[in-house]
């Protein structure tokens, strides 16, 4: 599916840029084709080949991008590695995915055969050890069922896994997001790990609308509002905390910015605060989108949608995804009660690799994803969530979602992020500590002041009673609050 969609979109858009480099040259549709055909011919000349498993530790970038659609070409499958992971990590991941070779950055220490991938000054300098000069890979044939990618989830509470994609899943995935059409055109910025469930399964999309893609290897807020003002960038976005850090820039509001029309949200809850600062800050329309590594696609709101949509919910389910809540017996939850949010549709990964035990666990019964995630469905049919079921803890008897009580919390003056993460207590077994980067460092908001502001708007049981002070609060690689981080924080 990636390659022949590569092979349309080469023809249609022929000389128009797809992507430019860190390093500031640019890739058009022609190039891409080529390319990549000439480092899958050189891929299969070392014997990879339909249903061998490469590794890709590589930051993001042109290399990733042409070695996985190379990989495509001749059937092999792409394991891709955040390379922001620290070494036990990454050791972790490659020997769950047992790769026939792995292809990585300079100073990757690894076990497994490995190629070194240099960073290109210029499009003849690109992978020059893979590429066979004019080469073309043999014929594929097309097989809905063949294997693409495993894309591994974040691990913030546990070991990652590898979620296993197909062509099945990404036609679904792209149909969906772009349907039949082609040419739809912008001009946007890449600024996560290749590696992501977003990349590896919308690349066929992004090609279909042959717009502009500007990478980053290192995305950092300053160098992202650089970017996007001077290249003038028709939409912006990321994971909450990439747009959290953008607001918090103190330039940011001396960057012309009125060349972005949309401000998408994924990859993590959203704050109503954040949504509705991002919305007058931008001065664009804010629309989020929610599923997981496993579920592929999930929900999400509309630009045009009422602004509090977004504000204070996922949305609904994308066209195709069935969702249902269900409590502890698989049984669904009435409208307005918590439940264990779960989705099914043609999108939901093939199982996790070589792990059979773990994919029996991940599906319901009846074919539903558990995404790990509780939630509940208002009166309008939006989903509103409430936390990560592992997140939950315990005061005195009563459930507390950290998630619910940072969405409340985040609003509260002289705080600008904040996350809530549960330590034992004699008493009551668990209590919630706030974990707080301020405003203003020389006057950060007290404990009392937090629990004065909530206390009409969250039961006495979820208030915090305890307070750190933090320059930041910690993240996983994919940019996400790291839990067990903040486990060890409030401890």
């Amino acid at each position: 599916m990636l390659p022949d969609t590569l092979r349309e979109a080469a023809q249609r858009f022929g000389d128009s840029v797809a992507y430019v480099t860190p390093r500031n040259w640019p890739l058009t549709y022609t190039d891409l084709d080529r390319v990549t055909d000439e480092v899958a011919a050189g891929l299969a000349t070392r014997g990879v080949g339909d249903g061998d498993v490469v590794g890709l530790v590589l930051p993001p970038g042109v290399e990733y991008l042409v070695c996985y659609v190379a990989l495509a070409k001749i059937g092999a499958i792409t394991a891709g590695v955040n390379d922001r992971l620290a070494a036990p990590e990454r050791a972790a991941v490659l020997g769950l995915a047992s790769p026939k070779l792995v292809i990585a950055a300079p100073g990757f220490d690894g076990t497994h055969e490995t190629i070194e991938a240099v960073r290109a000054d210029a499009l003849a300098d690109l992978l020059p050890d893979l590429r066979v000069a004019n080469g073309t890979p043999p014929p594929l044939p097309d097989d809905p069922e063949r294997d693409v990618a495993i894309i591994f989830t974040s691990g913030t509470t546990g070991t990652p896994k590898g979620a296993l994609y197909g062509n099945r899943q990404l036609r679904f995935i792209n149909d969906t997001d772009v349907g039949g059409n082609w040419g739809m055109g912008g001009r946007g910025l890449m600024g996560t790990s290749c590696s992501t469930l977003g990349f590896m399964t919308k690349l066929p999309g992004n090609l279909r609308r042959g717009a502009t893609t500007f990478m980053m290897e290192r995305w950092s807020a300053h160098a992202a509002l650089e970017l996007t003002a001077r290249e003038r960038m028709t939409s912006s976005g990321g994971v909450p905390t990439q747009v959290a850090l953008m607001l918090r820039d103190p330039d940011f509001d001396s960057f012309d910015l009125s060349c972005v029309k949309s401000i998408l949200f994924g990859g993590g809850p959203l704050t109503p605060s954040l949504a509705q600062e991002a919305r007058e800050r931008f001065r664009a329309p804010v629309a989020t989108r929610y599923s997981c590594t496993e579920a592929g696609l999930g929900l999400g709101t509309a630009l045009d949608a009422d602004e509090e949509d977004a504000v204070v919910s996922v949305g609904h389910p994308l066209p195709g995804v069935e969702l249902v809540l269900l409590d502890p017996e698989d049984r669904a939850v009435p409208t307005g009660e918590v439940g264990s949010v779960c989705l099914r549709s043609a999108a939901a990964m093939t199982g996790y690799w070589q792990d059979p035990e773990a994919t029996r666990a991940a599906f319901t019964a009846d074919g539903f994803v558990r995404t790990g995630d509780l939630g509940w469905i208002d009166d309008r049919g939006r989903l509103r969530l409430v936390g990560r079921a592992k997140e939950m803890y315990v005061r005195g008897g009563y459930n507390v979602y950290p998630v619910e009580v940072e969405a409340v919390l985040a609003n509260a003056p002289g705080v600008a992020a904040i996350a809530i993460a549960p330590r034992t207590d004699d008493l009551m077994g668990e209590i919630g500590v706030a974990c707080v980067v301020p405003r203003d460092r020389a006057h950060p908001p007290t404990l009392d002041d937090l629990r004065a502001y909530a206390a009409d708007l969250l039961a006495h049981h979820k208030l915090p009673e305890a307070i750190a002070i933090v320059d930041a609060l910690p993240l996983t690689a994919a940019e996400k609050v790291d839990r067990r981080a903040l486990a060890r924080l409030a401890d």
